[in-house]
């Protein structure tokens, strides 16, 4: 299956996946120049047959340059962009996923609106500092957010550093909501 990677920043993690993963296909995106050139350097350094050129894309513009995945994983994204990202995300994610296709999440969140740890307190004053717009996201209000564009939350995983793993999936292939 293709596992479309959206804001992959340096392609470390497609890098990674695909070398882990080899029955799988990783497509990086990414909206920023730098970014896509620095995944292009990764793939370059450390080659894979699973993992596909990176392609230009920003959530917000709709529709997508990827018109099908099996999958889309997230990392690190929500909390350093503006919250309707995580909007388009979803919305974007919808259109291109088939029922009870995967959305994976990573990253740091809060949860019922407190942080469980006070590095992620210190994180969130930090990214609020650099743009208002940023912040590390409740995990309630995305789940709401991802409900609304017709997925459910199925897992979450706590991981090392305060951060977790967050799988949705895609509940059916009725029409996306506006």
């Amino acid at each position: 299956g293709l596992v479309l990677e959206l804001a992959s920043g340096t392609g470390q993690h497609a890098v990674h996946f695909a070398r882990a993963l080899p029955g799988l296909r990783f497509q990086p995106t990414d909206g920023d120049a730098a970014a896509l050139a620095s995944i292009a350097a990764w793939a370059a350094a450390e080659p894979s047959p699973g993992l596909l050129a990176p392609l230009r894309l920003d959530v917000h513009e709709a529709p997508w340059s990827v018109r099908q995945a099996d999958a889309v994983l997230c990392i690190n994204m929500i909390h350093i962009a503006p919250w309707t990202a995580t909007d388009a995300l979803f919305r974007g994610a919808a259109a291109i996923l088939s029922p009870g296709a995967p959305l994976v999440l990573y990253g740091p969140f809060r949860f019922g609106g407190a942080f469980l740890a006070e590095s992620n307190a210190v994180f969130d004053a930090s990214l609020r500092g650099r743009d208002p717009r940023f912040g590390v996201r409740d995990l309630d209000e995305v789940t709401a957010v991802a409900a609304a564009a017709g997925f459910a939350r199925e897992r979450v995983v706590a991981m090392p550093v305060n951060n977790h793993t967050v799988v949705f999936r895609r509940a059916d292939l009725g029409a996306v909501p506006s």
